[in-house]
Formats: C-alpha cells, sequence, structure tokens
C-alpha cells in the first residue's frame, strides 16, 4: 500500500547497522490475511525490510478471511521468530470484540486508529474498551490529516493561545493532548530531525484540567457512538 513496498524498502536502508535501535512495524492486506499469504507477505516485507523479524505485525483492516485463520498465521510467524508481536489496525469495537472472542485474540498487541482531537470518536467505546482490555492504542494521524481539519486545528484560537502560554507549538499541544490518555501512543510524521525532536519535546508538555477543559469546550468529546474514522 505504501508506494508498493517502497517504503519499506526506505525504511530496510535507514536501519542498516542499527537495526537492534528500532521497533519495526509493518502491516498486512485483509485478503492477503490468510495462513499462507499472510506468511508468504511478511517474508516479502522482511526481504524489503533487510531484517529477520518484525517487531510488530498488523492486520491492516477487518477483512473477510476468518480471523481464526489469520490468527494461526499470526502465532506461526511468532513460532518461526518473523514476528514478535501482532496487532490490528481500524478495528472498531465489534471487530475488537469479535477478536476477543477467538482463543488467541488475547494476545493482540495493539489497535492502530485514526484519533486526533478533531477526530474523538473512539473515545465514546473503542478507547474505552481497549483500556479495560490493557490492549494499547496506536494513533495515527495524530496531527489531523492534510486539508480542512488541520487547518482548523492549526489556526484554532483557543489551541493557540494555550500553546503561546507554554511557549510550545500547537503541534506540540496537540501531540501532548493525545498521548495524556492512558494507554495511548502517537506515530506522528517527521520530515527532519528537527521535526522528530519537535514531536518528541511533545512528552514533556503537561496539560493541567484548565488546559483540558478549554480543549473540550472548543473540540467537544463525542457524546454518542459514531462510525470509525479512517484515512
Amino acid at each position: 500500500m505504501y508506494a508498493d513496498g517502497g517504503a519499506e524498502e526506505v525504511v530496510g536502508q535507514a536501519l542498516l547497522g542499527r537495526r537492534d535501535r528500532a521497533l519495526l512495524v509493518s502491516k498486512v492486506y485483509p485478503w492477503n490475511a490468510g495462513e499462507v499469504d499472510a506468511i508468504a507477505a511478511c517474508e516479502r516485507s522482511l526481504q524489503r525490510l533487510q531484517t529477520d523479524y518484525l517487531d510488530l505485525y498488523l492486520l491492516h483492516w477487518r477483512g473477510n478471511i476468518p480471523l481464526e485463520e489469520t490468527l494461526r498465521a499470526m502465532e506461526r510467524l511468532q513460532q518461526q521468530g518473523k514476528i514478535r508481536h501482532w496487532g490490528v489496525s481500524n478495528f472498531d469495537t465489534d471487530d475488537m470484540a469479535e477478536l476477543w472472542d477467538e482463543e488467541k485474540g488475547e494476545a493482540c498487541a495493539t489497535n492502530q486508529v485514526l484519533y486526533h482531537l478533531a477526530s474523538r470518536g473512539i473515545e465514546f467505546d473503542l478507547l474505552p474498551a481497549c483500556q479495560q482490555r490493557g490492549v494499547p492504542v496506536m494513533a495515527y494521524c495524530p496531527l489531523a490529516q492534510a486539508g480542512r481539519l488541520r487547518d482548523s486545528l492549526f489556526t484554532d484560537p483557543q489551541l493557540t493561545q494555550i500553546a503561546q502560554q507554554k511557549g510550545i507549538s500547537v503541534a506540540q499541544l496537540l501531540l501532548a493532548w493525545v498521548i495524556r490518555q492512558p494507554g495511548v501512543i502517537a506515530i506522528p510524521k517527521a520530515s527532519s530531525v528537527a521535526h522528530v525532536q519537535e514531536n518528541a519535546a511533545a512528552l514533556e508538555v503537561e496539560l493541567t484540567d484548565e488546559d483540558l477543559q478549554l480543549i473540550d469546550r472548543a473540540w467537544p468529546a463525542p457524546q454518542h457512538k459514531s462510525p470509525l474514522d479512517i484515512v
């Protein structure tokens, strides 16, 4: 999906000689998630990444292949030493419930979903369910995707004021807001070393109850179930 495997090749080149310094994650398409196909797809990923194993392998969406078959593939890949852990991506509450009903479903290491201040739907039911089960949520696009939502967040007067008071950027404020939740990590994009450092500094940002109340007033939490946002 990502540059037809080209993204994996770039990452593999970047990690040459320092593989042990990274937690390496890749994904499998849901229509390649049968036992035989998933193993073959993983082997192709390992070849492009120039590594012997993945730290985490994700099922990209909930497809039509029975979860039981996909979990067998994940278990075999673990037994072969090709992956250390497995998880899912873009699984809504019902999908996670179905997964946890499977015999091996409790081994799921994470659910990677869209989550940012302008897309808070998971807070109604999915995030609490994952927190209750001790399954970390990996937030992708934590600064919102390019376009209207991103522009709205980055020009919001309330967010700008809070960021200025703290001496940080709006991006750092948004990242700090996402990871304020227990069991939530974020995977923001970074295009330079300085960008990585700015993102990492968000770990030190502390949001007060007053900050959170002001943010909630401008961007309210969900009051009902909504379909899972996917980019």
